[in-house]
C-alpha cells in the first residue's frame, strides 16, 4: 500500500511540476491533473492507510472520554 501511496504522489506531483515548467497548451491540464490526483487518489489512500487498524471510538468525545480526560487532568494537576 505505501509502495502504491508514493507511486500516485510522485506521479502527481511530477505531473504538477512538468506542467508548471513547460510552456505547452497542456501544461494547464497537466498541472490540473497532478492536483486531481493528489485530492482524489493521494489523499485518500493516505488517509485509509494511516486509519485502517484504529478504533474510532478512541477518537470520538462521548461521555467515558470525557471523563478520562478530566480524570487525567486531575492526576496531572497534582
Amino acid at each position: 500500500m505505501k509502495t502504491i501511496i508514493w507511486i500516485c504522489f510522485l506521479a502527481s506531483l511530477a505531473s504538477i511540476i512538468f506542467g508548471l515548467s513547460t510552456e505547452t497548451e497542456q501544461s494547464q491540464k497537466m498541472i490540473g491533473f497532478g492536483v486531481s490526483g493528489m485530492f482524489f487518489i493521494v489523499f485518500p489512500l493516505f488517509s485509509y492507510h494511516r486509519w485502517k487498524d484504529k478504533k474510532v471510538e478512541d477518537y470520538m468525545l462521548t461521555k467515558e472520554n470525557l471523563d478520562k480526560m478530566r480524570e487525567n487532568q486531575r492526576k496531572n494537576k497534582y
